[in-house]
């Protein structure tokens, strides 16, 4: 059961038709913590009201009681996207709070690093199911209203390792390409019918998420601090830098961007 809170909507500056994301409902999975909570922020400064979905509840808690403290409109609804009857609730529940659901932010996902052989079928399962398959359900549950609507902009987070193999992320990567192409082939299907859908595919971001990775590399040998990255990226990316390429990608500032993969990498995959 997805868990709401309330908010009041008068008196709030993003509610008076100003920013890119002005009088849209903006669905965030994974939008309490790291770039999705930066997104969540971004989103609702932009105009937005924002849901975030999410199984973090105490977090999800604290982005959404920071957007409010901000005058934006947002509210919580718990779930775990990897899981269909879950996230079918949050999207109903958020279409009857809002009464239109027109901007989709996937960014729902984690990783698992270890040696491929020592991978497990669970791990395979778990990591599928978070990165993968929330981004299916999320879609499908989210579509038929941009359709009624004859709207809609859907971004999806990728990553460079949807292109860039890193060694000890096997299962990651294969998620991750997954991700990539899904974005493009829902644009491909949905194009006509007034539905954009584009991925941001970031390097690697200075979050808890992404420290944890850098570590668990580490623990193998595998060395991705920051400065081995410096070579590679210059820089661990900001998570408000990959925010602020899902706002373009998700605004019509990319009226005429469909099916593209945004690099946010500073030239990972360009060297």
């Amino acid at each position: 059961m997805a868990v709401q809170k309330s908010v009041d909507e008068t008196n709030s500056p993003t509610s008076a038709g100003r920013g890119r994301l002005a009088g849209r409902t903006a669905i965030l999975s994974g939008g309490a913590t790291g770039a999705g909570g930066a997104a969540s922020r971004l989103f609702a400064r932009e105009g937005a009201k924002v849901a975030v979905v999410d199984i973090n509840q105490p977090a999800g808690e604290q982005v959404v009681e920071q957007i409010r403290a901000e005058g934006g409109i947002a509210e919580l609804f718990v779930a775990d996207v990897s899981k269909r009857a879950a996230v079918e609730d949050a999207v109903g529940s958020i279409a009857s709070r809002f009464g239109q659901v027109d901007t989709l932010f996937n960014h729902a996902g984690s990783i698992v690093v270890k040696p491929f052989l020592e991978t497990t079928d669970d791990d395979y399962d778990w990591l599928m199911d978070v990165n993968v398959r929330s981004m299916f359900l999320m879609t499908r549950a989210v579509l038929p209203h941009m359709l009624a609507a004859r709207r809609g902009s859907i971004v999806c987070t990728a990553s460079i390792s949807s292109v860039a193999a890193t060694p000890l992320e096997v299962l990651y990567c294969t998620t991750k390409g997954a991700c990539a192409m899904f974005a493009r082939a829902i644009a491909v299907e949905y194009r006509d019918r007034g539905i954009r859908c584009n991925a941001v595919n970031p390097g690697f971001i200075d979050t808890p998420h992404g420290r944890r990775e850098i570590d668990a590399l580490a623990k193998y040998g595998f060395d991705a601090s920051e400065s081995a990255l410096a070579v590679q990226q210059g820089r661990l990316c900001a998570p408000e830098e990959v925010a602020q390429a899902a706002l373009f990608l998700a605004s019509d500032d990319a009226s005429f961007i469909n099916g593209a993969h945004l690099y946010v990498d500073n030239c990972f995959t360009a060297a």
